[in-house]
């Protein structure tokens, strides 16, 4: 077998909060992480065809710098020449990445194409499967990379390393929104500095992961909201039209924002409800982009 394919969820933050800034500068914190089937990005490994990377689809064109797809390759590679020489070299090939998610949105898009390529390349290199943490390598890509590797819903601390998976969280009917505007480069790294978070607590220790929640719990959760939420509307005004627009939609239990931003969601009791709101909202406004999702 030569070719492997991935799909890339959406990772929506139902929760999220900001423990504190740790000495080293990076933040501390605790969410509640789900992922959403329905649009999704699609990865396909050919070990067939030489090593490369190439993206299609309606959101090809918003990657920019350098593609975090190739990065992965390489700190594969080195992670493998650092063990033991009993250890095949990994088997790569053409990597072709069709990009339906928006860009820098907050759903952890090009996190979640990088742990689809992870687990692509674990799939083609069963030998290398452990031989190294794969964990490690992911986390020196982004904080959001590890629980895309995972790719199930999880209870995240520390910077997103700490991972707890969530066996029973209820799955929701829901209703990605994202406006489509123009974000700066550096948007999450301006959203932390307007949050101007306080320094962590000396003797700190990460909250413990939600056990048995229900689905009105889970709910009331998701209403107490996100802690960048003010400071990412600063930063990203339409944000705050897009929340806005979603509690104002019939049916909307509860609306919030994923991550950063700008990518918010809304809460429906079933999949008719959300379906139906993600209509009015795209026609409402057609220049966003809208879906109804499943999370869990």
């Amino acid at each position: 077998m030569s070719q492997f394919v991935e799909i890339a969820r959406p990772k929506v933050n139902l929760t999220l909060r900001i423990l504190g800034k740790r000495p080293d500068g990076y933040h501390a914190l605790a969410s509640l992480v789900a992922f959403a089937d329905g649009p999704s990005d699609r990865l396909t490994l050919d070990c067939a065809r030489p090593r490369g990377i190439t993206v299609t689809g309606p959101f090809a064109g918003s990657i920019g710098g350098v593609n975090l797809l190739e990065t992965l390759l390489d700190l594969v590679a080195e992670a493998t020449g650092a063990v033991t020489a009993h250890v095949p070299l990994p088997r790569f090939g053409l990597v072709h990445l069709e990009k339906n998610l928006p860009v820098a949105a907050g759903i952890g898009g090009g996190s979640a194409d990088a742990g689809a390529l992870l687990r692509a390349i674990r799939l083609a290199n069963p030998a290398l499967a452990t031989a190294f943490d794969w964990n490690a390598i992911a986390l020196r890509l982004g904080a959001d990379v590890p629980v895309c590797l995972l790719n199930r819903a999880a209870f995240m601390t520390g910077i997103g390393e700490h991972l707890t998976p969530l066996v029973d969280l209820p799955r929701l009917a829901a209703v990605l929104v994202n406006p489509l505007v123009s974000v700066p480069a550096d948007k999450t790294a301006r959203v932390f500095r307007a949050l101007a978070a306080q320094p962590l607590p000396e003797g700190h220790a990460s909250p413990l992961a939600p056990d048995r929640l229900s689905r009105e719990m889970l709910i009331t959760l998701i209403d107490r909201g996100n802690d960048l939420e003010h400071a990412a509307c600063d930063v990203v005004p339409a944000i705050a039209d897009v929340l806005k627009e979603l509690r104002s939609v019939p049916d909307c239990r509860v609306a919030a924002m994923s991550g950063a931003g700008p990518t918010c969601f809304g809460v429906f009791d079933d999949a008719h409800q959300s379906t139906r709101a993600a209509e009015v909202i795209a026609a409402r406004h057609p220049d966003w982009w809208v879906s109804a999702a499943r999370l869990g």
